[in-house]
């Protein structure tokens, strides 16, 4: 029996051992542009779904989902989510490409089957090793932004033609489309200006 135990801790001490210097030497891929393997992927989802079916247990939205809040998460959602997540179009940004785990792009892998709270969680507390923040502040109206995002992202996939052009004018402009409108704007301006300059002075 003192032989078992003793190989058994033999074992333990060895594979802790292996385990201490195979992290230390390097030879564990820690850049993003290399996929995980099989057993960090169990772990990272099995550490996941304990986590947050821990501590959603009870939690409910307080919320009615309605037009109001769907509408209110849009500004939130292009602010915050849009740049890894996509828009309603559904493609991947430059940034989402370049992210291990990718992030679901929500248009097309929505979460609307997820539980409400689970989507709110991880809105909330961001996933550990990977792209996703924590967006929670620890207020209440942090928390009702959380919710409102819910509500929005849930309804991302079925956006309408009208709820699609209301998000064009809140998205972002890149610093070269900026300088387009502005050159645009000042040839306008330009002409508008030449043509009253030009116009014949009454006599």
């Amino acid at each position: 029996m003192r032989g078992f135990v003793l190989g058994v801790l033999v074992t333990v001490a060895a594979a802790l051992t292996g385990a201490y210097f195979f992290v230390t030497s390097g030879a564990l891929p820690a850049g993003q542009d290399v996929k995980p393997g099989k057993l960090e992927r169990w772990v990272a989802k099995t550490a996941l779904r304990a986590s947050i079916g821990r501590q959603t247990t009870g939690l409910t939205d307080p919320l009615p989902p309605t037009d109001d809040s769907v509408a209110a998460g849009i500004p939130l959602y292009i602010a915050h989510c849009q740049i890894c997540h996509g828009g309603p179009d559904g493609a991947a940004s430059v940034i989402a490409k370049g992210l291990t785990p990718d992030p679901p792009q929500l248009a097309k892998h929505g979460v609307e089957d997820d539980p409400e709270a689970t989507t709110h969680w991880k809105i909330t507390h961001g996933i550990r090793f990977t792209g996703m923040p924590a967006w929670g502040n620890g207020t209440a109206e942090g928390a009702a932004e959380s919710w409102e995002l819910v509500h929005f992202i849930r309804h991302l996939p079925r956006l309408t033609p009208q709820e699609i052009a209301a998000m064009e004018p809140l998205n972002p402009v890149s610093p070269a489309e900026l300088q387009e409108r502005r050159e645009e704007q000042e040839f306008l301006q330009g002409g508008a200006a030449g043509a009253a300059t030009s116009s014949p002075h009454p006599h």
